[in-house]
């Protein structure tokens, strides 16, 4: 039997991030020594469609805001992608890993940029570099 949690996570009062979590687990995963960075890429997906979405729902700095949301959407596929290779134990996980923690620094260099403007950027891009740290990890 699963129990599910969710979670919410309030951002300027905008909108929700809704996260379910496992409290209960049935199964144990495959390849456990990949579950930190799993998690870190799972966690930076979220946080980057949050970030994208912000970005849009700014109508005022959303013209100058194109390439952060851009980097935001490739770094969140990008996350998912890498997640679910580690998960089903692909043989080319870690050259996926690589390639997620080179898009996680460009994501981060590019919501750095825009952290002035926007505080979910520069949260961001903390979760970008600790992502991209983990996959890097992977390579050892």
């Amino acid at each position: 039997m699963q129990i599910l949690h969710i979670s919410c996570k309030f951002y300027h009062n905008r909108y929700i991030i809704l996260k379910l979590t496992n409290v209960m687990k049935t199964s144990i995963l495959k390849n456990q020594q990949y579950q930190t960075c799993i998690d870190a890429c799972n966690n930076c997906a979220e946080c980057c469609e949050a970030c994208c979405t912000e970005c849009m729902s700014n109508a005022e700095i959303a013209g100058m805001m194109g390439r952060c949301m851009m980097m935001c959407r490739d770094c969140a596929d990008m996350c998912r992608m890498a997640s679910m290779m580690m998960a089903r134990g692909s043989e080319y996980a870690k050259q996926m890993c690589n390639m997620c923690a080179d898009i996680c620094e460009a994501c981060a260099m590019e919501c750095e940029k825009m952290g002035g403007k926007m505080e979910i950027c520069k949260e961001c891009a903390e979760m970008c570099k600790k992502c991209a740290q983990e996959c890097r990890n992977m390579m050892r």
